[in-house]
């Protein structure tokens, strides 16, 4: 008995070393694991800075020479009845319309933009209103293709309707705006990137490549004007189209390298 103790003794020696050995190695390869993913989660990757930006406003503008006629007429009637009112004013418009005709005037350039009737009213001495009669009325708006003639046609109206007449005003327009816009689109962009190019001068930057780009509505300011009412007499009417002159405004986002 006293000889097997020692032999038990060094085997259970033996064998607490190795558990020991066995359980450091263990020990060393998880230890990298848990510093790669603290509580088994993996760690974001570093995300790449930004680039810097600079944001600028264009506005461009260009202008050509009208090209079209725009009038705003009409024909008014007053009668002592609505039914009487409204027969005077329609001859008066078959009159109108007759003589635009007769000026060259297509169909397609002549619009009813509103047709009216209302009583009118007069006061007397004791400061009672009533009816006294009915006056009726109807606008017409009118494309003149040819400026030239726009104070001829004018002239002409005036004459036909007389009193029934209403020249009420002309404006000046292009009829086809596209190639005026995208003149002014073009200017537009290239003093956005002009801003910006010098924005990247004064920072010590470069101009990267463009990031955004957005445009506002295109202004259209003061287009023409109105033509006074013409007295009986009057054949004609000077006008004086001017410019018209188309506004665009857009907002670049440049990078800066």
């Amino acid at each position: 008995m006293t000889t097997r103790r020692p032999r038990a003794a060094a085997r259970t020696a033996r064998l607490l070393a190795a558990t020991a050995v066995l359980g450091g190695l263990l020990a060393g390869t998880a230890a990298p694991a848990l510093a790669a993913a603290p509580g088994g989660t993996p760690l974001p990757a570093a995300r790449a800075a930004a680039p810097a930006t600079v944001t600028v406003a264009g506005h461009g503008r260009a202008a050509a020479a009208p090209d079209l006629a725009i009038l705003s007429i009409g024909v008014e009637a007053s009668r002592a009845t609505a039914k009487e009112a409204m027969a005077a004013q329609k001859t008066a418009a078959e009159t109108l319309l007759a003589v635009l005709h007769k000026q060259g005037i297509a169909e397609r350039d002549i619009r009813t933009d509103s047709l009216s009737l209302a009583p009118v009213y007069t006061q007397s001495t004791e400061g009672e209103s009533r009816v006294t009669g009915y006056q009726a009325g109807q606008a017409f708006s009118v494309k003149v293709r040819d400026i030239d003639r726009t104070g001829q046609v004018v002239g002409a109206v005036n004459d036909a309707t007389r009193d029934a007449g209403r020249i009420n005003g002309v404006v000046f327009d292009v009829a086809d705006p596209s190639a005026l816009r995208a003149k002014a689109r073009e200017a537009a962009f290239r003093d956005a990137y002009d801003k910006a190019e010098q924005h990247a001068r004064l920072s010590g930057h470069r101009l990267g490549r463009l990031v955004s780009l957005s445009e506002g509505e295109s202004v259209r300011p003061g287009p023409g004007g109105a033509a006074p009412a013409l007295a009986a007499e009057d054949s004609g009417v000077p006008m004086a189209p001017g410019e018209i002159e188309e506004q665009i405004t857009v907002s670049a986002v440049f990078e800066l390298l």
